[in-house]
């Protein structure tokens, strides 16, 4: 049995990770058992499936949403000998986890006749991941739950962004692109007359519509360095900066963008709005923006805190942040 490591500090299940053999050390009965009802409940989930999968295909907003349970599912295989298998069952917890959860799910299929797919939709995959955690408390216990913490907490990006949330995130990217916008074009000495959302420049105006907020790609990003911060590096403050990063990246990506835009139709013509660079050029600029996360990311991870990546500031030795090794998932910031 490896030596045990704390759970992050701040996480709602605070409790010590020791890491079992493997899972046939909990014993027949409640991993056979375990997989079944996850078989069952999976079976049950169809028709619910089936509108989530179309939706991932048919908005480019949600079509990610396809990756988050193999990317969990990856997490837990590779790093299974980190996880406390020998953990006891929470009945208690798991019991009431599946009963409130149930509760949800019958009034999301009740009252939610007048909302939009997306919206019913979120509602439901969101009562199958918190059914999915309370069977996983009843089965394999509370210190195999604090021990997978990350990979089930990642199943929440499997929920599609509700049309409300999407509205709003939309035009706080949108306000904020375009004041830096015009931030950029008076620094790059281009004229400009900022009303709102509309951009006056000499002989064209650009209007900032909700195309141009980059939610997309933004939420991408967000996920990613998500991941990434779990996966390299070794603190949970760390994690935070990278992924706390994204948002002022994405606000300067966009903005860069509408900025390259205007600056073609004052200098080429207001026909050069039809360019491919407005048209077709977000992942060029989105791939432009990982090069700064990635940047980030490994300065964080090179930075030594007291002269030592190895120790936290009482000497103690930090676990390894590579889960394919067999180590424990979960790390703290001393």
């Amino acid at each position: 049995m490896n030596e045990p490591h704390p759970v992050s500090s701040g996480e709602s299940i605070s409790t010590e990770v020791s890491a079992g053999a493997d899972f046939r050390s909990m014993g027949s009965k409640r991993w056979i058992g375990g997989l079944g009802a996850l078989g069952l409940l999976c079976l049950a989930f169809l028709p619910v499936f089936r509108e989530w999968y179309y939706i991932a295909m048919g908005s480019d907003l949600h079509s990610h949403v396809i990756l988050i349970p193999v990317i969990s599912v990856y997490l837990l295989v590779t790093g299974r000998s980190g996880l406390a298998w020998d953990s006891n069952p929470s009945r208690g917890l798991g019991t009431s986890l599946i009963v409130g959860f149930l509760a949800l799910l019958s009034w999301a299929f009740v009252a939610t006749g007048g909302w939009s797919i997306v919206d019913s939709t979120a509602l439901k995959i969101f009562s199958f991941i918190g059914l999915v955690w309370g069977l996983c408390f009843l089965v394999l216990g509370k210190r195999w739950m604090g021990s997978a913490l990350f990979p089930m907490a990642f199943l929440l990006f499997m929920i599609p962004l509700p049309d409300q949330v999407v509205l709003g995130v939309e035009k706080f990217l949108m306000v904020l692109s375009a004041q830096l916008s015009g931030v950029l074009f008076a620094v790059g000495g281009v004229p400009i007359f900022r009303n709102g959302q509309m951009l006056e420049l000499p002989g064209t105006v650009l209007e900032v519509a909700e195309e141009c907020s980059g939610i997309r790609s933004s939420w991408v990003l967000l996920i990613t360095s998500t991941l990434a911060s779990y996966m390299f590096l070794p603190t949970v403050p760390r994690r935070l900066v990278l992924v706390a990063a994204v948002l002022p990246l994405a606000i300067l990506r966009n903005s860069v963008r509408i900025f390259v835009i205007g600056w073609m139709c004052v200098n080429y013509g207001p026909e050069m709005i039809d360019h491919w660079v407005h048209r077709k050029g977000g992942p060029m600029f989105f791939a432009v923006s990982l090069v700064p996360l990635f940047l980030i990311a490994w300065l964080l991870r090179c930075w030594k805190v007291h002269g030592s990546d190895s120790k936290d500031s009482r000497g103690v030795e930090m676990p390894s942040t590579n889960h394919s090794d067999g180590k424990d998932f979960a790390t703290e910031e001393r």
